[in-house]
C-alpha cells in the first residue's frame, strides 16, 4: 500500500505527535520538531485529569504555534475500567509503586488506542512518522510502554508507511 508523503512543508516533513500535556510528551514534541513540522494528537478518554490535560496540550500546541490539532475521545475505556484513572471508586496510590506487578493506575492496552488513532490520522495526512513520549523507566510496570511492545507494535504498522 503506498501512501502520499510529505505534506508538511518542502524542507520538513509530517509527523503526528501525541500529546498528553504532561512532560514527556512535550520533550517528545520538542524532539519531532527539530526533523519534523508536527500534527499534535490528544487522546481524551474519562482520565480524572481529563481538564487539566487537554488545558495543558492546547498550552503546549499554542505555545509552538501549531495548527494541525486532532482531539480524539474514547471514554469507553472508562466505561471498560480495570483502572484508577479512570473509575473514581479505585484509589489512586500515592508515591512511588510497591513492589512488582502491574499497577493499579494502568489503563488495560491504552497506549495502543493512541497509536492506532495516531497511526489512522497519520495515514489520512500523509505523515511519516508517529511519535509517543512514554518512558519505560517511569512506566511503573505498564506492559504497553516497554520497549518490546513498541517494537512489536511498530512492525505491524509498517505496513502502512508510518513509523511510530
Amino acid at each position: 500500500m503506498t501512501l502520499p508523503r510529505n505534506r508538511g512543508t518542502e524542507t520538513e516533513p509530517l509527523a503526528v505527535v501525541l500529546v498528553s500535556g504532561g512532560l514527556d510528551s512535550c520533550v517528545c514534541l520538542a524532539v519531532a520538531r527539530q526533523r519534523y513540522q508536527p500534527a499534535v494528537l490528544h487522546v481524551n478518554y474519562g482520565q480524572r485529569t481529563e481538564a487539566r490535560e487537554l488545558a495543558a496540550f492546547e498550552a503546549i500546541a499554542d505555545h509552538y504555534a501549531i495548527s494541525r490539532r486532532l482531539i480524539a475521545n474514547i471514554g469507553y475505556l472508562k466505561e471498560i475500567g480495570g483502572s484508577s484513572l479512570v473509575d473514581p471508586t479505585l484509589p489512586v496510590p500515592v508515591g512511588l509503586p510497591a513492589g512488582a506487578g502491574i499497577p493499579p493506575t494502568y489503563v488495560p492496552f491504552r497506549n495502543a488506542h493512541f497509536l492506532s488513532i495516531g497511526v489512522s490520522w497519520a495515514e489520512v495526512l500523509g505523515a511519516e512518522a508517529l511519535f509517543i513520549g512514554a518512558v519505560e523507566e517511569d512506566s511503573s510496570g505498564y506492559p504497553d510502554c516497554t520497549e518490546d511492545f513498541y517494537r512489536k507494535f511498530g512492525a505491524a504498522h509498517d505496513y502502512y508507511g508510518v513509523r511510530p
